[in-house]
């Protein structure tokens, strides 16, 4: 679902960005209001959590592959708010340090998966779950459908964003600037992936963690209402422990063989169309200062095993990433704290 530059019109992500910082603006005025500085590293958790989930890409029936996104976990602990911030950090990281998502298609990915996916997610989740105590079986069977239905409709949304591209631009005799796939492809295409694949990874993967902490520590599934209890239990350091495993276990999704549905090469597309469109051609290298392109090191990824090293590489050096901005982020908050 990681829309590549080139894909959507410079219109196109021009909107998309736009509603998407208005929806960050809110967020970060939000979260300062409602997050203690205490909390900062959970929510860093979060965002790790979110940015190593994605990289497990599992096989779609149709020779694609597809992902998680881990952002309806980041609603239900922290609200749709906090963890649209969340996502939105693991998907700037994704973009600029690895090219995974375009820098001009940011916005654009920015509101399927960090702003439709946990605001969907979040309303699903408190309309099934309720008002049931935190450890009713209700809460993690609202998850699950959750995730399900959020991840889906997020990618109805990217489906969406493909298909209008050659309807509104295109050539005098029709080409297409941009996507070349209408409505009628890009839609199912990418329903057809997550209603089968990702959605079910999505809601499976949030119930089991939701499920794991109503037996071994419930406070957390509180934290959006400010549990001071919740930010001692981290100090257990499960949850570090628990992401390091995650990172390590990376390499499992090069097993899924294929290219995410939309996120094609001009060499992909030259070979399946003819052509290229003229738009994506010129803005499709718009970034070119990735750290580890693709999660890989370049010219060091001939073989399953190099390629295994590129991901496990990838996968910590992100980690770190979100690790320095989390510490900036929490010196900031102390020192707000502290005036206040």
């Amino acid at each position: 679902m990681h829309i590549p530059d080139g894909y959507l019109s410079p219109q196109t992500d021009a909107v998309l960005g736009l509603v998407s910082a208005s929806v960050l603006a809110i967020a970060s005025q939000k979260t300062s209001k409602t997050l203690s500085a205490k909390n900062i590293p959970l929510l860093s958790i979060g965002a790790a959590f979110s940015f190593t989930i994605m990289m497990f890409n599992v096989p779609i029936p149709d020779g694609t592959t597809a992902h998680a996104v881990g952002g309806t976990l980041l609603a239900i602990l922290f609200g749709p708010w906090t963890a649209a911030i969340g996502v939105t950090l693991a998907l700037i990281i994704q973009a600029i340090f690895f090219g995974d998502g375009g820098i001009l298609a940011l916005g654009a990915n920015i509101f399927n998966m960090a702003v439709v996916l946990p605001f969907v997610s979040y309303g699903i989740y408190r309309l099934i779950a309720g008002k049931s105590d935190v450890t009713s079986k209700r809460q993690w069977i609202g998850a699950a459908i959750a995730g399900y239905i959020g991840l889906t409709i997020a990618a109805l949304c990217a489906g969406i964003e493909f298909g209008l591209q050659p309807l509104l631009f295109h050539t005098a005799n029709g080409t297409p600037l941009y996507s070349p796939y209408g409505l009628n492809i890009a839609v199912p295409a990418m329903l057809f992936a997550h209603l089968l694949i990702a959605g079910p990874v999505e809601g499976v993967v949030t119930a089991l963690v939701v499920s794991y902490l109503q037996r071994t520590n419930p406070a957390l599934l509180q934290l959006r209402h400010r549990s001071e209890k919740s930010a001692k239990a981290f100090r257990h350091g499960k949850f570090v422990v628990g992401l390091v495993m995650l990172a390590v276990l990376t390499p499992l999704g090069l097993l899924a063989s294929g290219t995410a549905w939309g996120e094609w090469g001009s060499e992909d597309l030259q070979s399946q169309l003819g052509f290229i469109p003229s738009g994506l051609q010129k803005f499709s290298d718009f970034w070119k200062h990735t750290l580890l392109p693709d999660y890989g090191i370049a010219g060091y990824d001939q073989t399953f095993w190099q390629q295994s090293l590129g991901y496990l590489l990838s996968a910590f050096v992100g980690l770190l990433i979100i690790g320095i901005i989390t510490f900036i982020i929490q010196r900031f908050f102390r020192k707000s704290e502290e005036r206040i």
